[in-house]
């Protein structure tokens, strides 16, 4: 049994308390900003608009999730275990759901009160340096609220269960990550049906700006940015940072014995420190730009932390694997300085923080080429833009993923070849990249606040020319910002999945270990073997990297149907409300707030119930060997997949940018519709689907090795038992499939009564009486039907 002795106590007392001066620091930028001047009445009414319905919108989505959360906690119970881990892992598992949904919901509630806040510093001499501030102190609020309850979270489960901290820990990590999950996808449907709404209605078809108060929709689309920018990243980073830590844990104790329980937890700990370095020091000098301070801040931070987690290995680690109290035997002979590989793992990490920076910087930023060449591409019309904006979207995923599999490899070799030692130290990489997560919470945060106040300032007409040129300014840094943590947080999901896919190989051994016999026959020895020339691991590849796709399909298909309903709600406002075009009359934005809302809440389930049973499916269905072929494949998609994704949706907005600034005829031209039309195909590319398969490929793998016990145990030994672990398999396939089926029948449903909806308005309209054939009468979805 292994025990933390004093010092490790101490150390890991002492982390709790930087956890909770992280929490404080964040408390006192939250005053800060606060206390800053609201603006004149109008801005304060929309931007009290926008809160009301943020709030709304999550308040009601928690209630939804609640359901799901109570059926996670049951079904904890019924995984293998002592009843002592099981109570605590259920327990831990609510905590990081709660602790995911306080940071989302934290990130909104500041974020719709600071809007209003930059936009009235704009209006100010010092608009610009102020107008910053105030927004990346924002995000300060929140990076250092993903650093403290992180923190907290891990640093009290190894206080109170010691060595089977790992265990427990595992329900942590799922909880944070389902959470995310599911407010990810939620957030993401609401804030892009709002935003493609609005523009192919209001920018495409009235010809009128962005954010015109005049469009039904702008009120939603600025509640969107602060649902799904800011509670659904902040969700996010937070299950990033808290799986990485489940997953360093674990293997730590495996590789390192004690200290491997501790040193994990030290290197974010440092980094609560850094952000704070990096959040002081974000303040723009002279006449450079927003963006320029932000990569100082980052980059300070960054710098900081790889020389301070360097100091820390090697002060606190010995210099060979045999002086590790608790070491394994198989790693005790391994030669090499630990302080060395740890130094050196998390200063790759870090490293990698900063490449992918630059590179998404390049590839999304304005004056980039990759950028400039899609807004070019409009002058040849939007098919152009869109075939640009995909070609962009899947070079930069090559260079982007071969950057990560560089990372990985280097940590490999740093590591000696030792399976057990690579796998930590890649999780230790994951850690260094996590030392920056404070400054990259607070640009992402950036981002959304800056648009809404930008929007603010528009519908109130009470900013002047200098003040929106400001505000302008500062959204076009937002979107950069945006675009890089995403990057980043693609890269600190990939590592973290690595990980935890150690972590997985962890939980079978220990289970396959646990067992007097593993006689079975050669259909079950093989379904237990990791092979990756066996067929059936291939399955399990195939079908991982096919979950990817499923998933994002279901995602921006539900983004499909729910602005489709929102164009035809803003159409219908413009038809049928006179003055809304003179100004005389006021749209009914709380109709289209109220139609993203219900539509968004009705599309989570399935892509839920997808990310939750596919794993089950396969591990009870086809065994352990093809799931972790599953995992691979999983891995392997979704880091390609959510950086195409991110990057093509990244470009096509900063292409329509270029052109609204003036390029290849400026707004109303031609160049400007085919660049609005790029960026409402790319939005829920960048802001629905890629961002949500980061906690989809983190849930998997947590799934995966929270059953990986209980697979091994229905496959052989005393307990094997084919028919039930094959019943569980069908019954997760058929929860599955049976998601995605009625997700189909919807879809259905919802084109046939949109079409009967608009024609039914359109005879009216010429004076005649609708005469409607019912939907049930009809075939190919509603070609048939008959309008008198």
């Amino acid at each position: 049994m292994l025990q933390l002795g004093p010092t490790s106590l101490a150390i890991v007392w002492t982390i709790a308390g930087i956890a909770a001066i992280s929490l404080l620091y964040a408390v006192w930028l939250r005053r800060k900003v606060l206390a800053e001047d609201e603006g004149t009445t109008r801005m304060q009414e929309i931007a009290r608009a926008v809160q009301e319905g943020a709030s709304a919108y999550l308040n009601r989505q928690f209630r939804t999730l609640g359901l799901f959360a109570a059926i996670a906690f049951g079904l904890l119970f019924l995984l293998p275990g002592d009843l002592s881990i099981k109570i605590g892992r259920s327990i831990f598992f609510l905590l990081g759901a709660g602790f995911s949904a306080s940071i989302g919901y934290l990130g909104m509630w500041l974020a719709v009160r600071a809007n209003v806040r930059v936009a009235a510093a704009a209006m100010r001499d010092n608009g610009r340096f102020e107008g910053a501030r105030i927004a990346f102190r924002t995000g300060g609020v929140v990076g250092m609220s993903v650093v403290g309850l992180g923190l907290l979270g891990a640093a009290a489960v190894v206080l109170i269960y010691r060595d089977q901290a790992p265990s427990v820990l595992e329900g942590f990590g799922f909880g944070a990550a389902m959470l995310a999950m599911f407010m990810r996808v939620g957030g993401g449907i609401f804030t892009k049906a709002a935003d493609v709404g609005a523009d192919l209605v209001g920018k495409v078809e009235q010809s009128i700006p962005e954010d015109d108060p005049r469009n039904a929709a702008t009120i939603a689309d600025n509640v969107g940015d602060n649902v799904g920018d800011c509670a659904g990243m902040a969700a996010d980073l937070f299950e990033s940072y808290a799986v990485t830590l489940v997953a360093a844990l674990i293997l730590g104790k495996a590789a390192f014995g004690e200290q491997g329980l501790v040193f994990p937890l030290l290197v974010p700990a440092i980094g609560a420190l850094t952000a704070v370095l990096g959040i002081a020091t974000t303040r723009i000098r002279g006449s450079e730009s927003g963006l320029s301070a932000i990569y100082r801040g980052f980059y300070t931070s960054a710098a900081a932390g790889a020389l301070l987690a360097a100091v820390t290995a090697f002060v606190y680690l010995p210099s060979t694997f045999a002086a590790l109290p608790g070491v394994p035997a198989a790693v005790a002979g391994l030669p090499g300085d630990p302080r060395l590989m740890a130094a050196a793992s998390v200063v790759i990490g870090i490293v990698l923080a900063g490449i992918i920076l630059w590179l998404t910087g390049y590839f999304t930023g304005t004056d980039s080429n990759p950028t400039m060449h899609v807004a070019r591409t409009s002058l040849t019309g939007p098919a152009t833009v869109v075939l640009s904006g995909i070609g962009v979207g899947f070079e930069s995923a090559v260079y982007t993923a071969g950057i990560i599999a560089a990372a990985i490899c280097g940590v490999f070799l740093i590591s000696g070849g030792s399976m057990i030692l690579s796998l930590f130290m890649i999780a230790l990489a994951g850690c260094g990249l996590l030392t920056t997560v404070g400054v990259i919470v607070a640009m992402d945060t950036f981002g959304p606040v800056s648009d809404n106040a930008q929007g603010i300032a528009v519908m109130s007409h009470d900013v002047d020319e200098k003040g929106e040129q400001i505000l302008t300014a500062l959204d076009a840094d937002g979107n950069t910002t945006k675009a890089i943590t995403k990057g980043i947080a693609i890269a600190t999901a990939v590592l973290a999945a690595t990980a935890l896919f150690g972590s997985y190989t962890d939980a079978v051994n220990h289970a396959l270990g646990s067992l007097s016999e593993l006689a079975g026959s050669p259909i079950v020895q093989s379904m237990l073997t990791y092979e990756i020339v066996s067929p059936i691991t291939l399955v399990g590849v195939i079908l991982g990297a096919a979950t990817v796709f499923l998933f994002s399909g279901l995602a921006i298909d539900a983004v499909t149907r729910a602005a489709g309903a929102i164009v035809f709600e803003v159409r219908r406002q413009f038809a049928e409300i006179p003055g809304i075009m003179t100004g005389e009359a006021r749209p009914e934005y709380g109709k289209v707030v109220d139609i993203c809302t219900r539509d968004s809440l009705r599309e989570l389930a399935t892509p839920g119930l997808l990310a939750a049973s596919a794993p089950i499916a396969v591990g009870f269905g086809l065994g352990v060997g093809p799931l972790a072929g599953f995992l691979g494949g999983a891995i392997t998609a979704g880091v390609l997949m959510a950086v195409f994704l991110a990057n093509s949706g990244g470009a096509w907005d900063n292409a329509k940018k270029l052109v609204e600034d003036g390029h290849y005829g400026g707004k109303h031209s031609d160049a400007h519709a085919a660049t609005v039309i790029g960026d409402t195909v790319g939005d829920p590319f960048k802001d629905t689907a890629g961002p949500a398969i980061n906690p989809l490929i983190k849930v998997m793998n947590l799934v995966a090795v929270l059953i990986a016990p209980a697979v091994v145990a229905l496959s052989v030994g005393e307990g094997a038992n084919p028919v039930l672990r094959i019943g569980i398999g069908l019954a997760a396939a058929l929860v599955a499939m049976g998601g995605v089926v009625w997700s189909r029948v919807r879809a259905h449903r919802v084109d046939v009564e949109a079409r009967l909806e608009r024609e039914m308005h359109l005879v009216e309209e010429d004076g005649e009486t609708p005469v409607v054939v019912q939907p049930d009468a009809q075939s190919d979805l509603g070609q048939q039907e008959q309008v008198r």
